[in-house]
């Protein structure tokens, strides 16, 4: 049976295409020799299990690894403190009895005591007594034993959890004078902090965290180039497909920033997908750029578990979202300040990440599918410029090309009739937006965008237009007078050599009551800028 791209469950080495996982596990071990307690915190689909299960199988031979999953507990099991000892217990015990080593006599004799008053009836088995029993579980084994829990935010609404956080602290702080687990590790999506403040009132959560002995894991999660690459190489040592596996690579990684679902489901759909297109038909095809800039359009129009979950957490922190919507559409810096509760919330989710000191959003994916979902909401679509777009929009594609001057004339006279007597403050704050609003259903089904971060903060927003494997550069910006707008046009001529197109294309919004609007050309060198203001 052939390897496969996995983007459900667990990846298996022997099954699924996957990146060389050996230079993070040796890191994490690192954490575990040196007995520190710790959380992997990242975002939903992030491989976090899919790292548990490979560290299980690399630390079996220096110690006793017991591995769980709080996701199989159900909801009865935390009602009551003897019930979820009762059931931690049962599930300790067969994870440990699932190493592959046998065990010492002392160490079956301490775990026969577990298992005893686990099973007993009508016995109040407190968190403390389980805690007892772990440790002379632990004094009796031959190697010392990690223990390591995935999905611990499943418990994240009760207090019996933070109880049990509680006696691992307690165990931890007591470990030279009573023996203790070796290591710990809670993996999840929200960190410790946040699962308080869904349990305790406001004001008994901010202090005295029931996990402040954790270490810091700041061990990168996220796919390199150069693993991304690897991976790549073995699936091209199968296939023989002729990929330009540099290349390949390098576009998976500058589009996701290495999230690793990401990355394997657009692996995904260029070997199950792309390849049994009409235009395509066959994976030599496919694995090239146009069949990557065409996976990336099916995966931003599918329905998937990353994308639901994404819209779940925007619906149901406005903050969060009222942060994000400034953060793409007002070109506003926002410093990054994790303490923040919304930008540490989106941090916390996946959908934003530290640059240089900066908030910018996490990957190029990520972005072209917040401006989809919030330029989709009925509000925006109810908006006048966007009905324009509708009945402009056949009028644009020319032998398969767009004809972006056009665009940008019509979108000139639209914006004008619509808006031009609105203020500075709505120009600055709604131009941007209006402008993709215009712009999305004409490319809609066909071609993709994503907004260039590189220059996010400077007052300038540079769009990138795919259309038909032909790409658009187009910049956004105020107008900050003459001096400052010849700045941004050869900052723009730059740019378009990063891109290898010779033309380029400027939106700019100005203030100035005398502005003269409409569409000029302005040709410097080899580059031709066709420039839009209104």
């Amino acid at each position: 049976m052939p390897k496969v791209f996995n983007t459900t469950a667990v990846c298996i080495p022997k099954e699924h295409y996957m990146v060389n996982l050996d230079e993070r596990l040796k890191k994490i071990k690192e954490l575990v020799d040196a007995g520190k307690y710790f959380t992997i915190n990242r975002a939903r689909q992030y491989g976090k299990t899919t790292t548990l299960r490979a560290l299980y199988l690399y630390l079996q031979g220096e110690y006793y690894v017991v591995s769980m999953d709080f996701q199989t507990f159900g909801s009865a099991e935390f009602e009551s403190e003897t019930i979820f000892a009762r059931s931690f217990a049962n599930s300790f015990l067969r994870s440990l009895k699932n190493n592959p080593v046998n065990k010492t006599e002392q160490l079956k004799t301490a775990m026969l005591q577990l298992e005893k008053i686990m099973t007993s009836q009508n016995v109040f088995f407190a968190l403390k007594a389980l805690f007892e029993h772990l440790s002379d579980i632990c004094a009796a084994s031959d190697k010392p034993i990690v223990l390591m829990i995935d999905e611990v935010d499943h418990a994240s609404n009760n207090q019996v959890f933070l109880d049990f956080l509680s006696q691992l602290r307690a165990q931890y702080m007591e470990r030279d004078i009573y023996p203790a687990f070796r290591s710990v590790i809670l993996a999840g999506v929200y960190d410790i902090k946040n699962l308080k403040g869904k349990i305790r009132p406001e004001g008994d959560h901010k202090y005295n965290s029931p996990w402040n002995i954790a270490a810091d894991f700041d061990i990168s999660m996220s796919f390199s180039k150069n693993e991304i690459a690897g991976m790549l190489m073995e699936y091209e040592a199968d296939y023989q497909t002729g990929m330009d596996v540099d290349e390949m690579a390098g576009l998976l990684f500058d589009h996701t920033a290495g999230y690793p679902f990401l990355v394997s489901r657009l692996c995904q759909l260029l070997d199950e997908v792309v390849c049994k297109k009409e235009a395509y038909g066959s994976k030599s095809a496919a694995w090239t750029k146009a069949g990557f800039l065409e996976a990336q359009r099916l995966l931003l129009t599918e329905k998937n578990m990353l994308f639901e979950s994404l819209s779940e957490k925007l619906v149901s922190y406005p903050e969060l979202n009222g942060m994000l919507k400034s953060l793409l559409f007002t070109g506003k810096p926002i410093v990054f300040n994790y303490y923040e509760p919304s930008i540490g919330m989106a941090a916390m989710f996946g959908f934003v990440k530290n640059k240089n000191g900066m908030l910018a959003v996490a990957n190029r994916i990520f972005e072209t599918w917040l401006y989809n979902f919030y330029l989709s909401e009925a509000d925006m679509q109810r908006k006048e410029i966007y009905a324009a777009a509708l009945m402009d929009k056949n009028q644009f594609i020319m032998d398969g090309y767009l004809n972006m001057r056009l665009i940008l004339e019509k979108f000139v006279v639209h914006f004008n009739d619509l808006y031009g007597d609105r203020n500075e403050t709505f120009l600055e704050e709604e131009g941007r937006k209006y402008f993709l609003l215009y712009l999305r259903p004409i490319i809609n089904g066909t071609g993709n965008y994503y907004i260039e971060a590189q220059t996010r903060g400077q007052k300038r927003t540079d769009v990138i237009v795919d259309y038909h494997g032909h790409q658009y550069v187009i910049e956004m910006k105020i107008w900050r007078g003459q001096e400052y707008n010849n700045r941004g046009e050869e900052q723009l001529m730059e740019y378009l050599d990063d891109y290898h197109v010779n033309k380029g294309y400027m939106v700019s919004f100005n203030f100035n009551r005398k502005k003269k609007t409409g569409v000029r050309e302005i040709v410097f060198k080899d580059k031709v800028i066709i420039e839009a203001v209104v």
